[in-house]
């Protein structure tokens, strides 16, 4: 696919204006948004946010639901040669309130629907000037010692207005603080420059194979990186995107796809779990769908050919990545048989190593840490130069920083990557080495089992033991006797839980991955 040049985020609106100004570039409801209005409430944010201050390299916080006010908001930081961070809409007060302070930022863009959240978070923060919000006008008599600004009256404000804003940026500036989870500890803000996410945005669109006639249902939550990159390749694309709330009512989604005959369906593996629960009930078929996208955990090998049973028509794309370089390997939809417990190779223009302790090689179908070289690899984390030296390791080659990804794979003779866990995850059995995510997929195989998460405990004796959480259909009529005689049936005795917890549901992170730091 040819694509034009582009050094910066921003030029992708550019872009798309340019060439289709009135094409649909966002289904929100039953509402459509033009790339042209995308453009125009961009550049007037971005005016206004000049207007009042806002300095090159300037961190602007994006705190909202999944909306079209979103979308805007975005490009307008980036136009305004600003530093975006998108923070989770359900996020709690205090914990809104340390992302600010940790990235000091100088505006929060955000909307009156969750000012309970953040009308505590933004009373004592010196560095913000400002609190720019959509939706219903906040009482002023509202305990707040922010300005508080809507939304509508900045757009309103710029109607008459024909100044073009162009981002004084190069690409080898910050274009955005990714928070991470906090799945290990504190959030903490990874670097990305335009150069890491134009990168990794053309690579995904390559791999995905995607056109300018796509249509991306994405319900994923849109401060999660996964969320985020649908809107990039989207608007890089010149594509629709379909902004779903969330997956909490799955029925709405499923009309969403079928309204708006989606193309592209971005999901996680608890999300596919929900799905598959539903049509073993009641069948479930979406044949606009021609891409199924999974990523922040493993996709068990037992759920593709359910998928393809929901997705009649899609080819299943398997991925591995984290936030500090946002994708490492890609697998081939057509290779997912032959490989089915492996998340593919490197993704093109990229290295992958697996080093040991010592940062040495290790030999092939041996297991080892994995490491990371290329340009998609972050800068380092915001304000944490000692958690970045623990991330980014400088000796291995000169004058370049590799990304140490702190996951347990295995690399066969041909490249293919299988992950094991994350590092604190593997657990130390009787002297062997257990991969939890090998004992999770034998836990997956059992029907009625919809998610599982294994951790080790520690022993006097044996060093670890093995603990099994699982949610499960309750109407299987499976117990915890019959999960362990499956287990035993299918592993090693030395893997086999000794503990199995049932569960309603597992707990989740931000990003909906399950946190087995709260298991723990």
């Amino acid at each position: 696919m040819t694509m034009e040049i582009r050094r910066l985020l921003s030029d992708s609106l550019d872009i798309a204006r340019e060439k289709h100004p009135q094409k649909i570039a966002a289904q929100v409801g039953r509402e459509n948004y033009s790339y042209e209005q995308l453009y125009q409430q961009s550049q007037a944010i971005a005016a206004y946010l000049l207007s009042r201050g806002l300095q090159r390299g300037d961190r602007v916080a994006i705190f909202m639901e999944n909306s079209w006010a979103l979308l805007p908001n975005l490009y307008a930081v980036l136009y305004a040669g600003g530093v975006f961070l998108v923070i989770n809409h359900l996020t709690k007060s205090n914990k809104l309130e340390y992302i600010l302070s940790d990235s000091d930022a100088k505006f929060l863009l955000t909307e009156s629907s969750v000012a309970k959240q953040f009308l505590p978070a933004v009373t004592n923060l010196k560095a913000l000037r400002e609190v720019i919000y959509a939706g219903n006008e906040l009482n002023k008599a509202e305990n707040c010692k922010k300005p508080l600004v809507q939304l509508i009256k900045v757009l309103d404000g710029a109607l008459h207005k024909t100044q073009v804003v162009k981002s004084p940026v190069i690409n080898k500036d910050i274009a955005a603080l990714i928070y991470t989870s906090g799945s290990t500890g504190d959030p903490k803000g990874v670097i990305m420059t335009h150069a890491n996410m134009v990168f990794t945005t053309d690579s995904l669109i390559e791999y995905l194979r995607l056109d300018a006639n796509e249509k991306i249902i994405c319900f994923l939550p849109l401060a999660f990186d996964y969320g985020l990159y649908q809107i990039l390749m989207s608007v890089r694309l010149g594509a629709c995107l379909i902004v779903s709330k969330s997956f909490a009512f799955p029925s709405l989604v499923f009309e969403e796809i079928q309204t708006n005959a989606a193309s592209v369906f971005p999901g996680v593996p608890t999300v596919f779990s929900t799905l598959i629960g539903l049509h073993q009930k009641s069948p479930l078929c979406f044949p606009s769908i021609k891409r199924v996208t999974n990523t922040a955990a493993a996709l068990p090998p037992e759920y593709v050919p359910l998928l393809k049973q929901i997705f009649p028509n899609a080819l299943i794309y398997k991925m591995y990545g984290l936030t500090e370089c946002k994708r490492v390997s890609f697998l081939k939809p057509e290779e997912a048989e032959l490989y089915p417990n492996s998340v593919g190779k490197a993704i093109p223009g990229t290295e992958v190593f697996l080093l040991d302790e010592k940062l040495q090689p290790v030999p092939p179908n041996t297991l080892g840490t994995l490491y990371v070289r290329g340009a998609h690899v972050m800068q380092g984390y915001w304000n944490k130069p000692e958690e970045t030296k623990k991330m980014l390791i400088d000796n291995i080659f000169p004058n370049e920083q590799i990304l140490c990804a702190q996951d347990q794979f295995v690399i066969d003779e041909k490249g293919y990557l299988y992950f094991h866990g994350r590092v604190d995850d593997i657990i130390k059995s009787r002297g062997e080495k257990v991969s939890p995510v090998e004992v999770e997929n034998v836990l997956y195989r059992m029907p009625g089992i919809r998610e599982a998460a294994v951790i080790g405990v520690p022993d006097l004796l044996e060093g670890e033991t093995i603990k099994a959480f699982v949610a499960i259909d309750t109407s299987t009529g499976i117990d915890s006797k019959k999960i362990r005689q499956h287990c035993m049936a299918n592993l090693e005795g030395f893997m086999v839980p000794r503990d199995i917890v049932i569960l309603e549901s597992l707990p989740k992170t931000d990003s909906n991955k399950i946190s087995k730091k709260e298991l723990r």
